[in-house]
Formats: C-alpha cells, structure tokens, sequence
C-alpha cells in the first residue's frame, strides 16, 4: 500500500515519468448531472457508473460550454471553444470536420491505437474522420435500432438497439492484442430522441421525437415519480426573451415541459448506457488492464425538464443544459469515493488526456489540464468561462436566439445577440434556479460591467 501511495504521488507529480495510461473516454449525448444515482437521483438505476463515482472522483462542478450537440462534441476534441474551432451548429460541416485538430489524432502520433464507435455529428460524409485507427460512425444521429454503420468508410446495415451495438464493437476493440496504449472514443446516440417517420416519408417537428429505450427496459420506473426543480414553476417575469408570443405554440409554463413518461424513457435509455459501462469495466478488469486505465464518463450537455417551461428547447445558457456529470476513474490519480469542487469545463478534458498521454499540448487551446488541480498547484483552473450559441432554425421558441455567457463561480450574465434589451443577470449563489434576472438591478451595476468586459475578453 506505502508503494502504490508513493508511486501515485510520483505520477500526479509528474505523469511523464510513468507508463501512459489506457484511456476510455464516454460521452453520453443530452444526459443531465442530476440523472445518476450517484449524483443524488430518487430512482435512476446505475449501479456501473455509480461504481466509477464510488472507486474514483465526481466532479461536481462540471460544464459544457455550448448547450448543443455538435458545438459541444468539438470541444471535447480540441479543446476550443465554437468561435475558435468553427462548428458552431449542427449543420453538415464536413470539410471543417476533417481540419480539426483534435486530442486524439494528437495521441495517435504520440504512439495510441486510437478507435472512434458512434455519433460523429461533425460533418455527415462518409469519410473516416483523421486520428483514428478505427473508426466505426453511426450516418448523421443514428437511429435507435438497426442503425446503418460506416466502419472505416463502409457503410452496412446492422440489427439491434444502437446503444447495445456501439458496445460490442467497443468490446472488440478493447480486446484487440496491440502493445500500444489505446484510446477508446465511445460517443453514445442515447439519450438523444428520435424524430416520427410518417407514412409518406416526411419526419415529424424535432420537439415530437421519441426517446427510444431497448425493448429490456421498457417496463422500468413505471410507477417512479419524477424529480422537478423548483424553477419548472417559474412565473418567467424579467425573461423577455421567454415571453415573446411564438406563433403556433402556447406560452411557456408549466404544462410545456417535458412529460413525466419521456423522462422514464430517458433513465430508460440510460439503463442500456449503464449496462454498457459495466461491460467495459468487466473486459478491463478480465485483461488485468482496469487500473492502468483512464475512465472518462461524461455528456455533451444537459436537457431541460420543464424548468421555466423549457423543454427540448436545450440550446439555453441555463444552469440544467450547461452542467453535466464528470466521472474519472484511475487509482493512480483519483481517489476512491472523492469529489472535486472547482469548476471544470469540457475544453480541459483534451489537455488533461494529452498531458497524461505524454503528447504535445497545443499553444491555442482555451482548456486547461486538471492536472495542476490534482497536484494542488492550484486551487481552481477557471474564474469564468464562456458559453456560447449561434442561433438556427430547428426549434421556433428559441430561432433567432443566438447569445454569449459568462459565468463565474457566483454571477451568470447572458448577452442576446439577436435580442435587443432582453439580457438576463444571475446571482447564483442567492438565486440558484435562476428565477429573478437582476440586469436593470442598480445595485449591481458595478459586478455587471465586469462581467461585460470579462465576456468581451473570453469572445475574442
């Protein structure tokens, strides 16, 4: 034991001296930081990533700096936020999606066998993207079940839930002989809902999609009562923006949230999940490779639940889109059963996993290692961060929405590009559900000012 402790000391103090570690990296798609078990959720069963909390870190604090599912995935891989690496919607940008520098393309020149299995979502050609060994993509969002799959530039038809998919051919690369260390990029399709095919072919409104769990779990939480947040009773008074009259659609309230039985469908769909982290766990462990392995276990954002009557509306600065649960597991560096308070955001976990991979760090990211934090050289990385969205079309409520944020430990400010005189200021620490916009506060005047010139300085 006084061996392990002193050779976890010697890597937190300096991981180039140590054997790189493995890295397998999760990424859930919409999954909120409320909707484990382990982060205090009344029924969700998930007793997989559950373990991860129980033998590594929770970080408690953790964001992803664009509500939205593109933007957001490109900043886990690079590092940067939209405005710097230039997929800034969900569009097809499939030539940028080729140009990104991304920290597992940088891990593979470092000497990584390097795999990619499911949503790309960056660029819709059927082109492996550069960086990876194999590659093995679901066509644009995917499909629930029987999704077409491109597997290194070949697509096939496959049948089966998705979800359970993805973790078989996760499975096979885990278990492929190779001296290299590996890189295993898993980026799920659930919890993302799936639009109504009708009869003539056509699909139905994004805000009618279904979320889909595998036919195993249907039956799951039948009775279970579902959690809402005090702000889902939200009078929106000081939200201009959320008062605007939308045509064909009814003011927003709390009837316009999402539905108690979509909600089951959601932790539905989360129980595949789940199932797939403990499959992993069990193929490490088998290999005697599970504590010489990093597990990353995260989303791309959160999803709203009807708080201030919002509901697949995400693309939102709100505290339920932003925030998103952040599970590390490796014993030479976390320590079982510990939380980590300071704020982390999604552009640090590509410095942190090149860091650790004794891969060069490139000079422009806007992320930072967690590293620093670990060893205690620091007591935060952050003392704001941006958010950002550029504005689209796919949902009416929020069209013509673009924004940037700031946010700090205490204050969220939310500047509206298309919106003139609809900002919204938040003292978070007396105003947690974000209920009473304080911008036309004279007693804030001072802390909104800087808070401006702090969102100026982070947009450049």
């Amino acid at each position: 034991m006084v061996l392990f402790w002193l050779s976890s000391i010697a890597l937190a103090a300096n991981p180039a001296r140590a054997q790189p570690p493995n890295l397998v990296f999760i990424l859930v798609d919409d999954l909120r930081w409320d909707e484990l078990g382990c982060m205090g959720h009344p029924f969700a069963l998930t007793p997989h990533v559950d373990r991860l909390a129980r033998e590594g870190s929770r970080f408690t604090n953790a964001f992803a700096t664009t509500p939205l599912c593109s933007p957001s995935r490109a900043s886990y891989l690079t590092g940067q936020y939209p405005h710097h690496h230039g997929i800034t919607d969900n569009t097809a940008r499939d030539a940028q999606s080729h140009r990104l520098v991304t920290f597992p393309a940088l891990l593979q020149k470092a000497g990584y066998r390097t795999g990619f299995i499911g949503k790309w979502h960056m660029g819709n050609d059927d082109s492996p993207r550069p960086g990876f060994d194999e590659w093995i993509a679901l066509s644009g969002q995917g499909t629930s079940y029987d999704p077409q799959l491109n597997r290194n530039g070949k697509i096939s038809p496959s049948k089966g839930y998705t979800t359970d998919l993805l973790i078989e051919d996760s499975l096979k690369f885990l278990k492929r002989e190779d001296p290299r260390p590996f890189l295993l990029y898993l980026s799920h399709k659930g919890l993302h809902p799936e639009l109504i095919q009708h009869a003539d072919g056509s699909l139905s409104d994004p805000s009618a999609a279904r979320f889909i769990p595998a036919k195993r779990h249907e039956s799951l939480y039948k009775q279970a009562k579902v959690p809402r947040r005090p702000n889902v009773q939200d009078t929106l008074e000081g939200k201009p923006a959320l008062q605007r009259p939308i045509a064909g659609l009814p003011p927003l309230s709390a009837h316009t949230g999402t539905s108690d039985e979509s909600v089951r469908d959601r932790q539905r769909m989360l129980a595949s999940i789940d199932e797939g982290v403990g499959a992993i766990h069990a193929a490490l462990e088998a290999s005697k490779r599970l504590d010489s392995t990093l597990i990353v276990f995260t989303s791309d954002h959160g999803y709203f639940y009807g708080e201030h009557g919002l509901s697949t509306e995400r693309r939102l600065a709100y505290e339920e889109t932003i925030r998103v649960p952040l599970i590390m597991r490796y014993p030479p560096l976390f320590r079982a059963g510990s939380t980590i308070s300071p704020i982390v955001i999604s552009l640090d976990l590509g410095p942190t996993l090149l860091e650790l991979g004794q891969a060069p760090i490139p000079s422009n990211l806007d992320g930072r290692s967690i590293l620093p934090l670990l060893r205690e050289e620091t007591r935060k990385l952050h003392d704001s961060f941006l958010i950002e969205h550029s504005s689209d079309q796919v949902f009416p409520r929020v069209a013509n929405m673009g924004y940037i944020a700031i946010r700090t430990d205490r204050w969220k400010y939310i500047q509206y590009r298309d919106l003139k005189g609809m900002d919204e200021l938040y003292d978070l620490s007396a105003d947690p559900y974000e209920l009473k916009n304080l911008i036309h506060d004279p007693t804030h005047t001072e802390t909104l000012s800087t808070l401006q010139a702090e969102l100026r300085r982070q947009a450049r």
